[in-house]
């Protein structure tokens, strides 16, 4: 998906698929069902209006523009809805694949899995999920070796278990946790503060949040947030995101009383999230317009009175700037100004124009930066995969960190008071891992493993490059179980996403692993427009580059085939949100190519993604479809716009969900309802919609399961993977 405008974490950015209420019901075709021969599929009559846009002399026919509208609201959609569901679960119901794969990706998730440790104070804050619960539960432990209790617990808040405990944050001495509620999918929030000691909420309740970072004020008094204007009646999960702006909760108070602190009226799209200096003299808030590392800071004194005067640090909007340390008045940041894959620099608020470097820019790219103790913890990707090294304040090597294998690292936040911090390690067959790592003595010890139901080295990862259609070279991991049977053919799920600069690192995923326990292969190809390479890299895929995105993942296809790897009439295809947009560009380029096709929660319609939600950031990827070369280069690869007739197609199984507010799931309902219509041959050609389900974050375990379920039994259909 494209990434929210704010500084998130990647791990929520990345959840692509978000299946909910719809299809909860446990799988139950039994063997006799599973061994019937599909019926004969009659797709739902879908009404064809006449709409044509005149763009810049063409005529653009939207014959399923009905189709964008709200299904909560318009009883047509919801019909049409119910209608496709209908077909879709009929078919999903003859698949002999479909119980095997439900059960074996039941028995990869049941293991204990922990979150990241914060500290604050003496307490020590973290999420546990036991194996099978729909939500993880947040616990806290007084000491590093006290015993956990639980502080909240999301699986009572709904029946369905799709209300999830969000982002999380502890005040400084932790005695108060302010955390927000996600129902449904939505990337709406609700914002409330709880009592550590009591676990009782204190009656502070904010709405209206979205995409907005949470930080405390360092005395505890309150916290500042960011927020929109409440949208008007029945138009929450589409209208355009505006105005947004920072505001000041003051514990005990309502929050129509909250201080507004930052706005930008003058520009209604800049987006404005704040964060408290270590120091807590001061209130960094960092503006953007688009999805793009172009920001603004601005930088706020706190005093006894609150916010004091705004001094303007940084105002071009041209590069990435991400507060590391300070130390008074000299700040250190992570940039990529004149340093494609970023750089260390300093900067004295009094002369804000002169920078100082403190680490130039290495063959690897600088993806992180943080201040634990009297240490900066240097987070890097060298070919896709995680690097990390300590520095001194002054940018002094130090030491590197040893990670366990090739694989991803998070973490290495921390206060500059506390030598102590905690990371994550994992890999495609390898899961998290937390360890704890003592900054002065470079020591890490395991603090949570997780105990496995299978063994991570019956599979094998290797990394190979390949060349693009331009000769670019590319990278990409394969991952296969070892003493794979490869004269049998080799089914391949071939992953990719390849925009708004997100990195595809090795990851572990219950659900993929099923497929390879299966006997297929995984594939996941680094293409240009991610930030694997850093700025140059990005800007290779998009805009009217974009093209080269689509041309790097067909020639990773072309390469599988070719290697021997996996076979014509085997290969599926995969990718979510920006990389569902991927899925139905390559089918459209070369449906001959690909067996089955997954394209999850994508943005198909590339002349209207900017008039809903979240929509009008992504110009910084796609273009503007106002101007005329941008419309012509959209136009050019839209999914939507381009399912060629009298050819035959791939197997396509999309999906989406209700509540997506991030890419709203019109964009899938249109390009589903163009699929049906067109002459593109006998394979299927189906929808899943779930309900109370959004964009990815927030999606309950069995959920997850269900619908992982369905897609690997379609694709192992298409791919001829045979699933016991």
């Amino acid at each position: 998906m494209p990434p929210a405008p704010f500084r998130a974490p990647l791990a929520l950015a990345l959840l692509m698929t978000a299946p909910g209420a719809a299809h909860a019901a446990p799988l139950a075709a039994d063997a006799a069902a599973a061994a019937a021969p599909a019926p004969a599929l009659v797709y739902p009559a879908t009404t064809r209006g006449d709409t044509v846009d005149p763009q810049f002399g063409v005529d653009v026919a939207d014959p399923y523009r009905w189709l964008e509208d709200d299904v909560r609201v318009d009883p047509k959609v919801a019909a049409w809805v119910a209608a496709e569901n209908k077909v879709t679960d009929a078919y999903l119901a003859t698949l002999p694949g479909r119980e095997s794969f439900q059960k074996r990706m039941t028995e990869l998730y049941n293991y204990e899995r922990f979150g990241l440790p914060r500290k604050a104070g003496t307490r020590y804050f973290y999420s546990r999920n036991d194996g099978l619960q729909p939500q993880s539960v947040l616990f806290v432990r007084d000491g590093l070796k006290g015993e956990g209790r639980v502080l909240i617990d999301p699986n009572g808040w709904a029946k369905d278990g799709a209300t999830a405990l969000a982002e999380w944050e502890p005040s400084e001495d932790g005695t108060h946790l302010l955390y927000s509620v996600q129902d449904g999918g939505t990337d709406w929030r609700i914002v409330r503060v709880k009592d550590v000691a009591t676990g009782e909420d204190t009656g502070d309740e904010i709405r209206w949040v979205k995409f907005s970072g949470l930080a405390w004020a360092k005395d505890g008094s309150g916290f500042y947030y960011s927020r929109f204007p409440e949208p008007k009646e029945g138009e929450a999960f589409q209208s355009l995101n505006e105005n947004h702006a920072v505001y000041f909760h003051r514990l005990g108070t309502a929050q129509s009383a909250d201080t507004l602190i930052h706005a930008t009226p003058g520009k209604p799209k800049l987006n404005n999230s704040a964060e408290v200096t270590d120091d807590g003299k001061y209130l960094l808030v960092t503006g953007s317009e688009g999805t793009d590392e172009r920001y603004a800071l601005t930088l706020y004194p706190i005093g006894a009175k609150g916010a004091g005067k705004p001094i303007a640090l940084v105002d071009d909007y041209a590069n990435n700037w991400e507060y590391v340390a300070n130390q008074g008045t000299r700040f250190t940041f992570l940039t990529n100004k004149d340093a494609p894959r970023a750089r260390l620099v300093s900067i004295d608020i009094r002369k804000p124009g002169e920078l100082t470097e403190l680490v130039a820019q290495q063959e690897a790219t600088l993806v992180g930066a943080s201040r634990v103790g009297n240490r900066i913890i240097l987070s890097y990707l060298g070919d896709a995969k995680s690097e990390a090294e300590m520095i001194g304040l002054d940018g002094r090597p130090i030491s590197a960190i040893h990670l366990a294998d090739i694989g991803s690292a998070s973490g290495f936040g921390g206060n500059p008071k506390d030598p102590e911090t905690f990371y994550a390690f994992s890999s495609f067959a390898t899961p998290t891992t937390i360890y704890r790592l003592d900054t002065v003595t470079g020591k890490s010890d395991v603090f949570a493993a997780p105990k496995l139901t299978f063994d991570p080295k019956q599979f094998s990862v290797e990394q190979r490059f390949y060349k693009s259609k331009d000769g670019t070279e590319v990278p990409m991991f394969i991952v296969m179980k070892k003493g794979l049977d490869r004269s049998k053919g080799s089914p391949t799920l071939l992953y990719g996403y390849g925009g708004f600069n997100v990195s595809m690192t090795p990851g572990f995923s219950p659900t993929k692993l099923a497929w390879m326990d299966a006997g297929g292969v995984y594939v996941v190809a680094n293409l240009r427009g991610g930030g694997e390479y850093g700025k140059a890299w990005h800007d290779a895929g998009r805009l009217d580059k974009k093209q080269n995105v689509f041309d790097d993942f067909i020639a990773a296809g072309e390469y599988l085939i070719g290697e021997g790897i996996t076979g014509k009439g085997e290969l599926a295809i995969e990718g979510g949100s920006n990389g569902g947009l991927l899925i139905g560009a390559v089918t459209n380029q070369r449906p001959d190519l690909f067996a089955a096709a997954l394209p999850a929660v994508g943005v198909m319609d590339m002349l209207r993604f900017d008039r809903f939600t979240a929509g009008r950031y992504w110009v910084d990827d796609y273009g503007y479809p106002s101007k005329e070369a941008d419309f012509r280069n959209l136009l050019s690869y839209s999914p939507y716009h381009n399912i060629k007739g009298g050819t035959a197609y791939p197997a396509i199984l999309v999906t989406t969900a209700d509540t997506d507010d991030r890419v709203v799931p019109g964009h899938s309902f249109k390009y589903t309802a163009a699929l049906q219509h067109a002459d593109i041959g006998p394979k299927p050609h189906l929808i899943r919609i779930e309900t109370r389900a959004g964009h990815g974050s927030g999606k309950p375990t069995d959920k997850i399961i269900a619908e992982a379920a369905d897609k690997y039994a379609f694709a192992a259909k298409w791919t001829g993977l045979a699933v016991e």
